[in-house]
């Protein structure tokens, strides 16, 4: 199991990483810990929707988009706290 992720330059140590391919187009579920200092850069940088990603332990790259979201908790601004993030990235179409 890969153990990192990059999405545009940022790296994110991950709990878990899920991998699978869809009508021939990567599709990756990731779970990581968000905490109450990092939690402004990291939902900045996934505002972008979209993103180059590379999975280092996978030898994996491709440009990818968030197909679903979501978050264990919602107020990560009170000091100490940690959140759990679930992304799903699907890869990007590249048409020819």
């Amino acid at each position: 199991m890969a153990n990192l992720i990059i999405l545009n330059d940022q790296e994110i140590q991950l709990l878990n990483c899920e991998k699978e391919l869809i009508n021939g187009l990567h599709q990756v579920t990731v779970t990581f810990n968000v905490t109450s200092e990092e939690y402004h850069d990291i939902t900045t940088l996934l505002y972008n929707g979209t993103f180059d990603v590379k999975i280092p332990g996978e030898d994996l790259m491709f440009r990818g988009t968030i197909i679903n979201y979501s978050t264990s908790i919602t107020n990560l601004y009170e000091k100490d706290q940690v959140g759990q993030f679930k992304l799903i990235l699907l890869e990007e179409r590249i048409d020819t």
